[in-house]
């Protein structure tokens, strides 16, 4: 399993809105990311997942 990690910056744009968004909202919101290191990563498949809860 070689799945990369996406990084704040990666995640703003996938989802089309400012980093600064996703740094101050990710708790409130639920974005699933973990700590790496002093960075916030996530995995696609589990972003995919925190999306289609949103629509349901």
């Amino acid at each position: 399993m070689n799945t990369k990690l996406m990084t704040v910056d990666e995640v703003a744009t996938y989802l089309d809105v400012p980093k600064s968004w996703v740094y101050g909202n990710w708790q409130s919101q639920g974005i699933p990311f973990r700590r790496v290191g002093q960075g916030l990563r996530v995995r696609p498949s589990d972003l995919e997942k925190w999306l289609e809860a949103l629509a349901a």
